[in-house]
């Protein structure tokens, strides 16, 4: 499907589904419009952390804290008062086509509900609870992918989505068009094949592919994705120096994650000592962007993401 007819299909869903308003306030009027026009498009926003060596950090799942769950707005609010901009969520599709911020197939671990979330419809969804991570019954709800994009939007956020198997990449730029959100989105593509499937929708969407140097963007480039809208992933298993370098040669962002298996993951290793300096060395070694369980703690021990915000503003 072309773009302009997304947008089409976009605006039809818009005009009869308005997003909800219990979720969390919206930030309208003017003020909204003029602090949107002020900010870097997201390409030239990348180039300008890269740049200047900066580091914008992404929080796993949006940040899930004690009494804050994750895949919540109420999470990422809380996340962003304290400095986070990036925040990657998941995106499934209820039964009646309803796009919501959930990781699991099942509601079970994150909510007070049970069942597939392909199996529920959104009047039922929307009746559970989230819990944290410690199993605690917390006030929030999920929330629609839509009320989470015009928070995103209005706020200077950005949403990394991450597709589930419930829903399409075409879905999700559907909503993404009717939130008027391009600009606070980045698509998560796991292999080549995703990646040209997104870049197929809209070849202006940024996203995040693996790439590890030239030769990984030239092929994607072959397949129609636009380098200047590529953030290059490189793995969570060791830090990639020289691949951060080879990417930067090509313009391109590069993107690690410390995130994983508690008490394996390097976010803890690195925590380990009470320190974290080593989240700063990261960005000595030209990362743009760091995908970590613990945002807070990671900025807590990092400069380079203060220069991102001084220098590139959100």
């Amino acid at each position: 499907m072309t773009r302009s007819a997304l947008l089409v299909t976009a605006l039809i869903i818009l005009a009869g589904c308005e997003p909800s308003t219990d979720i969390a306030p919206q930030t309208e009027g003017f003020a909204a419009v003029e602090a949107n026009s002020q900010r870097l498009p997201l390409p030239e926003y990348f180039d300008c952390l890269r740049e200047n060596r900066g580091v914008v950090i992404a929080a796993h799942r949006g940040g899930p804290a004690p009494g804050y769950p994750e895949n919540a707005i109420e999470t990422m609010q809380y996340n962003f008062d304290r400095g986070v901009r990036v925040f990657e969520v998941d995106v499934a599709e209820t039964r009646d086509g309803v796009l919501t911020l959930m990781h699991d197939d099942r509601l079970n671990r994150t909510t007070t509900g049970r069942g597939y979330i392909s199996d529920i419809s959104w009047e039922d969804l929307s009746g559970v609870l989230l819990v944290d991570n410690d199993g605690r019954r917390t006030d929030f709800s999920p929330p629609k992918l839509t009320d989470a994009l015009i928070w995103a939007r209005d706020t200077g956020a950005i949403l990394e989505l991450d597709r589930k198997k419930t829903t399409s990449f075409s879905n999700i730029a559907e909503a993404v068009y009717a939130a008027n959100a391009e600009e606070s989105v980045i698509m998560i593509s796991y292999n080549d094949d995703e990646a040209a499937e997104i870049a197929a929708i809209d070849p202006e969407l940024m996203m995040t592919a693996s790439v590890r140097g030239g030769r990984d963007i030239s092929a994607l480039e072959a397949r129609g994705v636009d380098s200047r809208r590529l953030i290059g992933w490189t793995g969570t298993e060791r830090p990639d120096a020289a691949a951060w370098d080879r990417n930067a040669m090509n313009d391109v962002e590069s993107a690690f994650g410390t995130l994983g298996r508690a008490g394996d993951r390097l976010d803890d290793i690195y925590m380990a000592d009470g320190d974290g300096s080593e989240f700063q060395d990261l960005a000595d070694d030209g990362l743009v962007m760091l995908a970590t369980d613990r945002p807070l703690e990671a900025a807590e021990a990092m400069t380079s993401d203060d220069t991102a915000i001084a220098a590139c503003g959100r």
